[in-house]
C-alpha cells in the first residue's frame, strides 16, 4: 500500500529545485542513476522511492530522514506529524540512518563550500571530468555526481576528493575527516604511494593511522562535533540598537550627561549584512526603553523555534557592569536578557546555541576625545575596581555563548564615523572566518587579538573583549 498521494504532494510543492537537487543525492543508494535524471520534481522522486519499497505505507521514516538532511524541518511537524527530536531518535537506532554517513558529509561539505572554492574544484578537475559538465551553473554535488559516475568517488574511494580538497583548502577535507571520525569511521582510502609501502590491497579503506593511545589530545573520542546549523533561516537574529538617549539625560540626574550613541547604526548595518548572509532572520528594534526591551526579549522568549537551529541576540547601548541601559536611562541585567533563553523559560531551543553580543560599556569612562567616544555612562574614574568581583551574566546551563565588548570595569570605544571598535571587528571576522568553516570561538580570538591591539588615540587607552561560553560543540555558522 502506498503513502496517501496528497501527503506527498504537500511535501513537494514546500521543495524548490536545490532542495530537489539535494534529495536525489541523498538517495543516489536507493534509486537507479537513470530513474534519478528522470526525476523532475520532489513528487516524481518520491513515487520512485516508492517503486523501490523505501517508501511505504506507515514508514515515513526515510522521507524524514531526508527532510532533516536538507534542513527542512519546518516540514516534519506540517505534513508528516514528526519532529527533529523524533527523527533524531530514529537516527539513533543501529540500522535506523540509510543515507550513507559518507554521502550526508558529502552533502554537508557541498553546503559549506565558497564560490571561490567551488570554481578551485572545477579547475583542478577539468582533465578528469568532461568539460560540458563543469559549467557556470555547475554545483558542488554535480561534482560529486559525476565524480562518482567517474568512478573517481565512493564510500571506498575517497583518494581523489582529499588530494583536491588539500590543494584548495586543507580545511574542507578536515572537514570529512572529522566527521568520519565522529560517525566511527575512521579509516581512509590510503593514496598510490602509501599503498606501494604498506602492500594495502587496492581499492579498500585501510587505517593509514597508528591510533593514538587513550586519553591522548589526539584521541578520536575527544573530536568535538558541531551543532547542527542547516535549518532555513537558520534563526532569529534580534538587534536592540539604541541610539537616542534624551529620555534618559530627562529623566535621571545621575544621567544627565550621557550622550547619544552616534555611530550604533553603522554597527547595526554591518550586523544585518553578515547574519543575513548567514541565514538569519533579522529582526531589529530601536531606541527601546528598559521596559521596552524586556517585553521585546519576552516575545522572542515566547516565540517557538522548534524549526530553527539557533538564537542570536546583538545589544547595542550604553551600560555598566552587569547592566544594559535602556533610553530612559533605566537598568536592565544581562543576566535577566540571557536566563530568559534557558530551557525552563524558552524549552524549543534547548539544545541549541544561544549567542549574545554585548556592545556595552561596563564601566566607568575613561576618554573624553572628540573622534572617540564610550558607551559608560559614567563621566569619571573615581570608581572602585574590586578584582573578586566576577561578572555573572551567562546561565550555568549548556549552550550559551556570551561575547562582551569589554571586560567588567572597563570602557568600550565608539566612533561615531566608523562604528564600534567590538562590532565592527566582530563582522570583518565573522565575514572572513565563516566561508572557511572557522568556529565561533576561534573568530571570536581573532577579534580578542585585533580589538585589544588597537590604541585610542588621545590617550593610549585599550580596549579587551571578553568572551563567555558554556557551549559543548563547536558552533560554525553556514554560508552557503
Amino acid at each position: 500500500m502506498e503513502l496517501p498521494r496528497w501527503q506527498l504532494l504537500r511535501v513537494s510543492e514546500e521543495l524548490d529545485a536545490a532542495e530537489l537537487a539535494a534529495l536525489k543525492f541523498l538517495s543516489r543508494e536507493h534509486v537507479p542513476r537513470r530513474r534519478l535524471e528522470a526525476a523532475r520534481s520532489p513528487h516524481d522522486l518520491f513515487e520512485a522511492l516508492q517503486e523501490k519499497g523505501v517508501l511505504e505505507s506507515g514508514n515515513l521514516a526515510f522521507l524524514r530522514e531526508l527532510l532533516y538532511c536538507i534542513g527542512r524541518i519546518d516540514l516534519l511537524g506540517a505534513h508528516l506529524g514528526s519532529s527533529r527530536e523524533q527523527v533524531e531518535r530514529e537516527l539513533r537506532v543501529p540500522g535506523g540512518a540509510r543515507v550513507p554517513p559518507h554521502r550526508y558529509l558529502l552533502f554537508q561539505l557541498s553546503e559549506e563550500i565558497t564560490e571561490d572554492e567551488l570554481m578551485s574544484f572545477k579547475l583542478l578537475l577539468d582533465k578528469e571530468l568532461p568539460k560540458s559538465k563543469l559549467t557556470p551553473e555547475t554545483t558542488m554535488l554535480d561534482i560529486f555526481t559525476e565524480m562518482e559516475k567517474k568512478g573517481l568517488l565512493g564510500k571506498d574511494n575517497l583518494s581523489m576528493l582529499k588530494s583536491v580538497c588539500e590543494k584548495i583548502n586543507i580545511s574542507l577535507w578536515n572537514r570529512i575527516e572529522d566527521g568520519l571520525n565522529l560517525l566511527g569511521q575512521e579509516e581512509m582510502l590510503i593514496t598510490e604511494e602509501e599503498r606501494g609501502s604498506t602492500g594495502g590491497p587496492e581499492g579498500y579503506l585501510v587505517s593509514s593511522v597508528v591510533p593514538d593511545p587513550p586519553g591522548s589530545c589526539n584521541d578520536s573520542s575527544l573530536q568535538l562535533e558541531a551543532y547542527r546549523m542547516t535549518s532555513r533561516p537558520c534563526g532569529v537574529c534580534l538587534i536592540l540598537n539604541n541610539h537616542n538617549f534624551a529620555k534618559a539625560r530627562e529623566g535621571v540626574l545621575e544621567h544627565k550627561h550621557l550622550k547619544d550613541r552616534n555611530g550604533t547604526d553603522v554597527d547595526a548595518a554591518a550586523l544585518r549584512n553578515v547574519f543575513s548572509k548567514l541565514h538569519f532572520r533579522i529582526e531589529e528594534y530601536r531606541d527601546l526603553t528598559a521596559d521596552e526591551i524586556r517585553k521585546t526579549v519576552n516575545i522572542f522568549r515566547c516565540e517557538d523555534h522548534e524549526d530553527k537551529d539557533c538564537f542570536v541576540c546583538c545589544i547595542l547601548s550604553h551600560g555598566k557592569k552587569g547592566i544594559i541601559y535602556g533610553v530612559d536611562g533605566q537598568e536592565v541585567p544581562i543576566r535577566e536578557l540571557t536566563t530568559s533563553f534557558t530551557v525552563q523559560n524558552c524549552n524549543s531551543l534547548a539544545g541549541k546555541p544561544k549567542v549574545f553580543f554585548i556592545q556595552a560599556c561596563q564601566g566607568d569612562a575613561f576618554h573624553e576625545g572628540v573622534t572617540i567616544e564610550t558607551d559608560s555612562g559614567e563621566r569619571d574614574s573615581s570608581v572602585k575596581r574590586d578584582a573578586r568581583i566576577q561578572l555573572d551574566c551567562i546561565p550555568a546551563e549548556a549552550d550559551f555563548l556570551l561575547g562582551m565588548a569589554t571586560l567588567q570595569d572597563y570602557v568600550s570605544y565608539r566612533s561615531p564615523k566608523d562604528g564600534t571598535w567590538y562590532i565592527q571587528a566582530l563582522c570583518q571576522h565573522l565575514e572572513y572566518g565563516c566561508p572557511r568553516g572557522e568556529d565561533v570561538l576561534t573568530i571570536l580570538t581573532a577579534v580578542n587579538q585585533e580589538v585589544s591591539s588597537r590604541t585610542c588615540e588621545r590617550d593610549a587607552k585599550k580596549q579587551m573583549p571578553q568572551p563567555s561560553f558554556t557551549l559543548r560543540k563547536r558552533l560554525i555558522f553556514p554560508v552557503t
